[in-house]
């Protein structure tokens, strides 16, 4: 497949990498300055969209640069132009609605970093795509780093073979405590009532048996959640069979509200998780987000997280099937 389109030209960014033969994020621009209003760029992508989610599939990361992108309506439209599903996040964080299908990414300290991630990895129908809109870019840090997943994999299965199947073969139990509202001086703060959209305890369990897990009642109002027992790694299809490090082991082992183990009831090997949360780093590619910036991820292939930042700090997000 051809990266090149009559519609775009092929940029650089800082950080960006060749991993595997496939640019890491693909960097497309205005072909003309007189070409880099939205109305152009929804045009563009209007024509060109089935080349574009190819491009994205092979790339796993695709960035859009130098367009006049300015706030979330037209944000919004840029996802809308595709005629994807929308997906409805499910997950620790709290965002706040913007418009239509555009959402901050979290609301919780900007001086905390967010661990490397698959988005919704934990539920039944993880979205595919994760779109990301940088409105007022971070003066310091604040960078989304990315990691292509299946390098992830790949470098666990040359340290740790025994270790690896071993897992894969008995599979991972998850669990998550959340209070019964949001708390925003937490990254991970969102109450289960937020989360599940209903202060009803009874309906909270319907709706979290239909995502894969079960409801733990605790003292206070505050619940454990303990998601039925996961795979280590996927392959998804179109993704050149990679085998995919889709999993929370790393951001939920070992810490004050999350656990990870192994579904038998026994523990992950510490050096297990320390090594894999260094080849993660080790693997993580970034950039420096500027004004405008609108990033494509294909979530069933790369993990992604944040850096801490100095304000002000405004990227918002939208979650597609």
């Amino acid at each position: 497949m051809e990266i090149s389109c009559k519609d775009f030209k092929v940029g650089g960014c800082e950080g960006q990498k060749v991993v595997d033969g496939e640019t890491m994020p693909l960097v497309l621009q205005p072909l003309e300055p007189n070409k880099s209003d939205t109305k152009s760029l929804l045009s563009a992508l209007k024509q060109n969209k089935v080349w574009f989610e190819q491009v994205l599939i092979r790339n796993s990361a695709v960035l859009l640069r130098g367009f006049d992108v300015k706030n979330a309506e037209d944000f919004n439209d840029i996802i809308e132009a595709f005629g994807w599903d929308e997906a409805r996040y499910i997950g620790a964080g709290i965002r706040k609605h913007v418009y239509k299908r555009v959402w901050t990414a979290n609301e919780g300290p900007l001086s905390e970093s967010i661990y490397f991630h698959h988005e919704m990895v934990l539920v039944k129908g993880s979205p595919e795509k994760v779109m990301l809109f940088c409105e007022i870019p971070p003066p310091e840090g604040g960078q989304t780093p990315l990691v292509p997943s299946f390098r992830v994999t790949e470098r666990m299965l040359e340290e740790f073979p025994e270790a690896v199947e071993e897992v894969e073969a008995k599979g991972v139990n998850y669990t998550l405590t959340a209070l019964s509202t949001n708390d925003t001086s937490s990254i991970r703060g969102k109450g289960w009532e937020d989360a599940f959209g209903t202060p009803d305890k009874a309906e909270a369990e319907r709706r979290a048996k239909a995502l894969g897990m079960d409801l733990v009642w605790l003292p206070g109002g505050a619940v454990k959640t303990v998601f039925y027992p996961q795979a280590l790694t996927q392959v998804y299809d179109g993704r050149k069979g990679r085998r995919m490090w889709f999993n929370a082991v790393v951001g939920m082992h070992g810490k004050e509200t999350s656990s990870a183990m192994l579904a038998d009831g026994t523990e992950i090997p510490e050096t297990f998780v320390k090594r894999c949360e260094q080849i993660i780093e080790e693997e993580s590619i970034q950039f420096k987000w500027e004004k405008g910036d609108v990033l494509f991820l294909d979530n069933m292939a790369l993990l992604h997280g944040r850096r801490p930042s100095l304000p002000p700090r405004k990227v918002l997000v939208a979650i597609c099937k």
